[in-house]
């Protein structure tokens, strides 16, 4: 989880999720990241990610779309680990 995350209402939480939108988008990279809700963006790399929910494939991810995600510390940094989308 991120730093962040002890200064954040409950209302920031979908589930047991954080609260964020997917910024950007490249499937060709299979790469994007999610803008979280104290507007940190965290990269995600789609081979690295679990999607969870009734919505779990990546064709499901789309620009602007609300989503619940956890994060994960790796040697590159922070990065998102799931991802969920909102029934």
């Amino acid at each position: 989880m991120d730093a962040d995350a002890d200064d954040r209402p409950v209302a920031d939480l979908i589930g047991n999720y954080y609260r964020g939108r997917v910024h950007k988008l490249s499937r060709g990279a299979q790469r994007g990241t999610i803008r979280s809700a104290t507007g940190r963006n965290i990269p995600f790399v789609f081979p690295h990610v679990t999607m969870v929910g009734p919505h779990h494939h990546f064709e499901d991810l789309r620009e602007g779309q609300e989503v619940g995600y956890d994060v994960s510390w790796t040697s590159k940094g922070l990065r998102v680990n799931v991802i969920r989308i909102p029934d």
